[in-house]
């Protein structure tokens, strides 16, 4: 079982910056692919972001060279907690949502699927 919990949303001003964290616990966190994604209003949810077991990351199209994925792991705590960090920069309106993570099956590549889901944190960019 993997619990995830977002953290770092808010209101920002066009142009701005904000990094969110994903905080995630439980089992094999370093054998799983751990990904971003947002929701607007009326709209689907977006992936953009992935970190695999490797740390090697991988961008959606909507927002590469706006945001980087990362772990620092020195937050890792024992075996089981890692923090996934998030940082998105030249914020715009269009970019206020519902940011959540999500987390895949033990040892099963990015983009195979989400078997975790976190509850999300607002951002929202206005002035």
């Amino acid at each position: 079982q993997v619990q995830l919990v977002e953290s770092g949303g808010g209101s920002v001003s066009p142009g701005g910056t904000l990094r969110l964290s994903c905080a995630a616990s439980g089992y094999g966190l370093r054998r799983r692919c751990i990904g971003w994604f947002r929701q607007a209003a009326g709209t689907h949810p977006e992936w953009f972001a992935s970190l695999d077991s490797g740390c090697i990351t991988t961008y959606g199209y909507s927002m590469k060279g706006q945001v980087t994925i990362y772990r620092d792991k020195s937050n890792d705590v024992l075996n089981s907690t890692i923090v996934v960090y998030l940082e998105i920069n030249s914020l715009k309106p269009e970019d206020t949502a519902i940011y959540y993570c999500g987390c895949g099956a033990l040892d099963r590549r990015c983009g195979m699927g989400v078997d975790y889901w976190g509850k999300g944190t607002q951002v929202v960019v206005s002035s």
